[in-house]
């Protein structure tokens, strides 16, 4: 009975190891690394400091070519205020797929072209109404500091592989916690067959 005993806080033991060992903790500094604390950001140059828009376009697009000509015709007083990240879908396979991708992760979907991100939000197609909509956010962003913007290329980015990490990590924890208890169980019958003999 005594061995029993001892068996079941093993097992017990084993059940809360794989947690402590696989917790995700913070990265340890070594002692000899120069820390530097500041309790502002650095500021952002002017060229970084430009909005990004993601334009999904069509090559032939007579509404891509509407929003291109429009954002040429602004260049001169908001120049300064914004970068076009243009991505030709019609002939580029990858670049159709990234727009999917995009549109996917904001929980929309991408119609056709163009399609048009500035921050966190979209349009889809190019009217003459989305003009106003598109500067008022590019201003709205340009004001706020560059670390605070919503960048979907940054989401796509950060949040697909921190998915991957986080699920191969839990396929290994559950996989050493079922090694942990067949093993225990084994012992156990093993324990039990040997005391009834």
């Amino acid at each position: 009975m005594k061995k029993l005993k001892v068996l079941l806080v093993l097992f017990a033991a084993f059940l809360i190891l794989p947690f402590a060992v696989f917790a995700e903790g913070e990265e340890e500094v070594p002692e000899d690394a120069e820390v530097v604390e500041t309790t502002e950001a650095p500021e952002a140059t002017e060229e970084s400091k430009e909005v990004k828009i993601y334009f999904f376009r069509g090559e032939g697009c007579p509404h891509c070519q509407e929003a291109e000509e429009w954002f040429k015709s602004i260049e001169e007083e908001y120049g300064s205020f914004f970068e076009i990240v243009d991505y030709e879908t019609w002939q580029n396979e990858d670049n159709a797929k990234l727009m999917q991708e995009v549109a996917e992760a904001r929980g929309e979907t991408a119609e056709g072209v163009p399609y048009i991100i500035v921050g966190d939000k979209s349009w889809n197609g190019f009217t003459e109404s989305y003009e106003e909509e598109i500067l008022d956010q590019v201003k709205s962003l340009f004001e706020q500091p560059v670390s605070e913007r919503y960048d979907i290329m940054s989401y796509l980015k950060t949040g697909k592989k921190s998915e991957e990490k986080s699920s191969s990590n839990d396929v290994l924890v559950l996989g050493v916690i079922l090694l942990i208890v067949g093993a225990s169980c084994f012992a156990i019958y093993k324990l039990r067959d040997s005391s009834n003999e």
